[in-house]
C-alpha cells in the first residue's frame, strides 16, 4: 500500500508514507538495541573505572608526538562523556612528545566504552622535522586495564614489596632531592607497578597501587574471558595489544579501524575526542554484541 502512496501524486501523501517508513525503521533499529541488550550478558567489568596507558612505539620522535596527541585525544574524550579524568604519570620526550603515560578515567560505563581501544595504534603523515615530504609511519600503544573494586579483588600486604628512591627525569636526572618515587612488586606474579608523579611519596604509594591492582585484574579478567570468548575477533582488555587496530591516514584525512573495516575522513574532528571518536566507540561496542549474540545462538543450537 505504501509503495502506491510513494508514487501517488499527492505531495503531501508522498510526505506522509516517507515519514511513516523513517519512523518505523527507527522503531525497528531500537528494538534490535534492545533485544541484544536483554540477550548479550555484560562482561564483569563493564561498570568499573579504568586505567589507561600510553607508550611510544615505532618511529622516536614523531612516535612520541602522535602518542602526546593520543593521550589527549582521549583526556578530550573523557572530557565529552563528563568522565573524571587523573593522570597518574607522565613523561614527555625533549620536543614536545610523549615516552609513556597513564591515567585514571573513571564514570558511568567508562570501562565498556573505553574497552576496545587496546591496541597499537599506527600513524602515517610527513613529521615536522622531515625535510623531503615522505611520509612516515610510526606507531603507540594502548592498554585499557579496568579497575577492580574491593570485592572484585582482595591483595594480601603480605604478598607486597614496596621499594622508595628518588624521583628522575629526562636522561636520568633526579627531579628532586627526596625518596618520592615509589616500586610495588606483587611477589606471587612478578608484577611491578611505579610511579613518581607527586612529590608526595604517600600520593606515588597510592597510585602504583592503584595501577598494581588494575594490572592484577586485567590479567584475571584475561584469562577468564579467553576461556569465555575464544573464538571472538574483538578480544576485550589488553588481549589486542599486539596487533595493530586502527590507522590514522593524515594525508588522505582518514582514520581506519582494521577489526570492522570502518572509514571516518575528518581526522582533525576525529582528534578532537568528541562525536566522531564516540561514533567509532559504539561501532565497535555494536560489532561485539553481534558477535557475542552469533556465539549464544551458535551454542544453543
Amino acid at each position: 500500500m505504501r509503495k502506491y502512496i510513494l508514487q501517488d501524486e499527492n505531495e503531501d501523501l508522498r510526505k506522509l508514507a516517507e515519514d511513516e517508513i523513517a519512523s518505523c525503521q527507527k522503531e525497528i533499529a531500537q528494538l534490535k538495541h534492545q533485544i541484544i541488550l536483554l540477550l548479550v550478558p555484560s562482561e564483569e567489568a563493564d561498570e568499573n573505572d579504568l586505567i589507561l596507558e600510553v607508550t611510544a612505539g615505532v618511529g622516536g620522535q614523531e612516535a612520541m608526538l602522535f602518542t602526546a596527541e593520543i593521550f589527549d585525544m582521549y583526556q578530550q574524550y573523557a572530557a565529552f562523556k563528563r568522565w573524571h579524568f587523573e593522570t597518574l604519570e607522565y613523561f614527555p620526550s625533549e620536543i614536545g612528545g610523549l615516552r609513556h603515560a597513564s591515567a585514571s578515567i573513571g564514570g558511568s560505563e567508562a570501562y565498556k566504552h573505553m574497552k576496545f581501544e587496546g591496541g597499537v595504534h599506527r600513524v602515517q603523515r610527513v613529521p615536522k622535522t622531515e625535510k623531503q615530504g615522505r611520509i612516515h609511519t610510526s606507531t603507540m600503544t594502548v592498554a585499557i586495564l579496568p579497575q577492580p573494586t574491593e570485592i572484585n579483588l582482595v591483595i594480601n600486604p603480605k604478598d607486597l614489596r614496596i621499594d622508595t628512591k628518588r624521583a628522575s627525569g629526562a636522561g636520568g636526572q633526579h627531579v628532586n632531592t627526596t625518596d618520592s618515587a615509589v616500586r610495588i612488586v606483587h611477589l606471587p606474579t612478578g608484577v611491578v607497578s611505579e610511579c613518581q608523579q607527586e612529590r608526595s611519596q604517600l600520593k606515588n604509594r597510592e597510585m602504583a597501587m592503584k595501577k598494581l591492582r588494575a594490572r592484577l585484574y586485567s590479567m584475571y579478567l584475561e584469562e577468564e574471558t579467553s576461556k569465555r570468548y575464544s573464538a571472538r575477533k574483538i578480544q576485550i582488555g589488553t588481549k589486542g595489544r599486539s596487533e595493530k587496530i586502527r590507522t590514522y591516514n593524515f594525508p588522505q584525512n582518514r582514520v581506519t579501524d582494521h577489526r570492522i573495516n570502518k572509514s571516518l575522513h575528518d581526522l582533525e574532528t576525529f582528534m578532537q575526542g568528541e562525536y566522531l571518536l564516540d561514533e567509532l566507540v559504539q561501532s565497535l561496542k555494536d560489532y561485539a554484541d553481534y558477535e557475542s549474540l552469533v556465539e549464544i545462538i551458535s551454542r544453543k543450537l
